[in-house]
């Protein structure tokens, strides 16, 4: 059993070695799962299975981990998406689905679009969080490809490794990794490029950031890549709770 370390010095420090990071976390964490859904998150895939092919961390390449929220809102570019990926780097892609009964009981009372009168936490609470709690409850770590430069007073602060405060793992602590947080979008699109890396379409028609089809729209020039989130609420409400321990470190 992994014994989640109780100072921060004992995970890896401060830096941009994303891959050292990766395996870092494959060597010394037990339970370990990648967060599937984007363009940095593909990043992290890509670098797991070199790993893996390589023969480092302590996780071949059948036992690699991958997981991602099925919401049932995804726009159809990002289901095929989905397909591409697991079928590109041949791996089990788990995919999380909302509780079908808090779900019917949320469209039963407020219909299919409540989220644009009273704001998105329910349904993202409902369609993300819940499935999330669920599965990280039988984890020891999970890595993310969260960024600093993501948004703007939620993400600014982030640490390369943490301890996650806003969920529990299967023996209570949840080591958290965040290998992409000093990396800026500009590099991680010059590593997709660069390896080949397989990414949504929807990125080429001006999304920058991708969610829910009804929550996300492709942004101007100039603007934040987080700007077509939520775009009718506040900038610090532009989280969907995933990582809402990001608020409090803010």
């Amino acid at each position: 059993m992994y014994i989640l370390p109780t100072r921060q010095p004992e995970f890896p420090a401060e830096t941009d070695d994303a891959q050292g990071v990766i395996e870092w976390a494959l060597r010394h964490v037990d339970e370990l799962a990648i967060s599937f859904s984007g363009a940095e998150d593909v990043v992290l895939i890509d670098m797991a299975c070199r790993l893996a092919r390589a023969g480092k961390g302590r996780v071949d390449h059948d036992r690699l981990s991958v997981f991602s929220l099925d919401t049932g809102r995804l726009h159809p570019e990002t289901y095929e998406y989905i397909e591409q990926v697991r079928s590109h780097y041949d791996i089990d892609l788990e995919i999380l689905s909302p509780d079908h009964t808090e779900l019917q009981a949320l469209v039963r009372e407020k219909g299919l679009f409540s989220f644009y009168q009273d704001g998105h936490s329910e349904c993202c609470r409902i369609r993300k969080v819940a499935p999330l709690r669920r599965k990280l409850a039988t984890l020891d770590g999970w890595i993310t490809g969260q960024r600093r430069d993501q948004s703007i007073g939620t993400r600014d602060r982030i640490a390369v490794a943490e301890t996650d405060a806003a969920f529990n793992g299967r023996n209570g602590s949840l080591a958290k990794f965040n290998p992409l947080a000093l990396w800026s979008s500009e590099r991680v699109w010059a590593y997709i490029r660069e390896h080949d890396v397989p990414y949504n379409p929807l990125h080429a028609r001006g999304f920058t950031s991708i969610g829910c089809q009804p929550c996300t729209r492709a942004v101007l020039p100039n603007q934040h890549e987080r700007e077509g989130r939520w775009w009718w609420e506040s900038v610090e409400k532009k989280e969907c709770g995933l990582h809402a321990a990001n608020r409090g470190a803010a």
